[in-house]
């Protein structure tokens, strides 16, 4: 309906200046807007102010990505996950709520003034509890679920990347499935895994929720039994969308891999699939692919959509899975060994991990060319490396 900037110091009462108020409470009225939108994020205090001036709701970007991933949610966990975080997120704020409500009701603050404080915190604490029970059951079963699947021997491929990165499109392409696909924001608010198949070896893939730029903690931290299911794949394929301006890609791509990294996924082999590729000429696809060479791990250019390159990605999945293999160290616990495993933390997939009083022992994933440069820093530490057997 409209848009409004400025550039200054937060202000207490509104977060931008009382002069910019007046024209948002204009520009309402004129465009009979319902509801105003702050890309920062708004104080209880902030928000009521805000609200009582234009006499509309008004939200920040936490909320509006709260709103559109219930809009998204059609598993049960998707939707217990949202819940918990916007729960979490009232509990943060009822107490200053409450207390505004007490003046005057405004939008989005109807209703509390009938309430007390601490038994409204107690109300929501006590959501809080039934919802992280239910989550529990859930996760029960998706842990009973992997290690099934490990104990049949599958290694597993998650698809990973920026929202609309054209994730869902691959992994309908690959499995020959109908996840749904759509323009919009964060189509895929679950997980979903598929058998796949290339050249005789049977995998497992896994299409997962989008990443976004700022997202809020609270909301990585709510659906951490999600997005789990990228730290326990033995290869991550990253998706960015190639179409798009190179430095958009550039941004985005650090976003991923700042959200992977919060994931504790860093040490995941990935591949970097640059897709989108039909939407592009020859040249420009070839000028980004060469930015991107040092920037990215493994980047292959495709386009799922048309089935581009596909025999590629597949060729580099069954490269890096071949020679993934598994591995046991222990080392004496001294002053060197601790920056050797921060650094192994980084390169590798950390699958157990144990301290004794003399030893660290680790059991980690990795590309075999890797393990030989973790097996020669243990021996020179006088450490163990030990080979576990191949996964068939």
């Amino acid at each position: 309906m409209g848009t409004l900037e400025q550039t200054r110091p937060p202000d207490a009462r509104y977060q931008i200046g009382a002069g910019k108020v007046e024209e948002l409470t204009q520009l309402v009225d004129e465009t009979g807007a319902g509801k105003v939108i702050f890309d920062n994020n708004l104080k209880t205090r902030q928000t009521y102010n805000l609200a009582k001036a234009t006499h509309v709701e008004v939200i920040d970007r936490f909320q509006l990505i709260l709103e559109i991933f219930t809009h998204r949610a059609t598993t049960t966990e998707a939707q217990l996950q949202i819940q918990l975080a916007t729960v979490r997120n009232e509990l943060k704020h009822a107490k200053e709520k409450v207390k505004l409500a007490k003046g005057s009701e405004q939008p989005g603050f109807m209703g509390l003034g009938a309430y007390e404080a601490d038994v409204y915190r107690d109300a929501i604490k006590r959501q809080v509890q039934t919802i992280l029970k239910k989550l529990a059951k859930i996760r029960e079963k998706r842990v009973l679920h992997r290690e099934r699947r490990t104990e049949l021997g599958f290694l597993t491929i998650s698809l990973a990347g920026y929202t609309k990165s054209g994730k869902s499109s691959l992994f309908n392409v690959l499995t020959e499935e109908t996840v749904e696909v759509d323009k919009a924001l964060f189509t895929t608010l679950s997980t979903t895994t598929r058998m796949v198949e290339f050249s005789n070896r049977k995998f497992l893939l896994t299409d997962t929720v989008g990443f976004i730029d700022r997202l809020p903690l609270a909301l990585i931290e709510a659906f951490h039994s999600t997005l789990e299911e990228t730290i326990f794949s033995d290869l991550i394929i990253l998706m960015l969308d190639l179409s798009e301006p190179m430095e958009k890609i550039e941004k985005k791509h650090n976003v991923c891999l700042d959200t992977i990294d919060r994931l504790g996924a860093s040490g995941i082999p990935t591949i970097t699939a640059l897709n989108k590729i039909d939407l592009m000429g020859d040249a420009e696809r070839e000028q980004k692919l060469e930015f991107l060479k040092e920037k990215t791990r493994n980047p292959i250019l495709i386009s799922a959509k048309c089935q581009i390159n596909l025999d590629l990605l597949k060729k580099e999945i069954l490269r890096i899975l071949e020679n993934y293999i598994e591995a046991q160290i222990s080392v004496p616990l001294t002053g060197k060994s601790m920056p050797f495993i921060s650094w192994l933390h980084e390169k590798t997939d950390i699958v157990k991990e144990n301290y004794t009083n003399t030893s660290i022992d680790v059991v980690f994933g990795a590309p075999s060319d890797l393990s030989e440069q973790v097996r020669r820093k243990v021996e020179d530490l006088n450490g163990k490396f030990e080979t576990a057997p191949k996964t068939k």
